[in-house]
């Protein structure tokens, strides 16, 4: 019988975590000096760096030699986390559904979106029943 492969998921993040990989992100090549200095109430460095070393053996973060310093990476681009974000989002609390993530997106900022924002959601839902046609 034939195995179906499925796609490993990495582990999810911590609040800490993520504040983390924004600051990687923001950085781009980062130090651990460089994280905690962008980090809210920043924890010890040696906290962080043991953190930082957990974000590399869970897949988030690869380590380079600088010198005598090591400085990370994110190992996938921003929008990628996001989307992987999103998918288990609306996996978790949504039941799988996309209308019914977008329905509570929408009746929690609603009244926060302006006129542009507003057509360019259109423009989104447009395209995606142009695609699905």
């Amino acid at each position: 019988m034939a195995k179906k492969s499925r796609k490993v998921e990495p582990p999810k993040l911590g609040a800490r975590e993520r504040q983390i990989m924004d600051a990687v992100y923001h950085v781009g090549c980062a130090s651990v000096s460089d994280v905690r200095s962008l980090l809210k109430d920043p924890p010890s460095y040696s906290s962080v760096r043991t953190m930082m070393g957990l974000l590399e053996s869970k897949g988030y973060l690869r380590r380079h030699r600088d010198g005598i310093r090591h400085r990370y990476s994110a190992t996938k681009s921003r929008e990628s986390a996001g989307r992987n974000a999103i998918a288990h989002l609306k996996s978790t609390f949504f039941d799988g559904s996309v209308s019914k993530m977008f329905a509570a997106l929408l009746d929690e900022s609603s009244s926060q979106l302006t006129d542009q924002e507003l057509a360019q959601l259109q423009q989104a839902i447009d395209k995606a029943r142009e695609e699905g046609a």
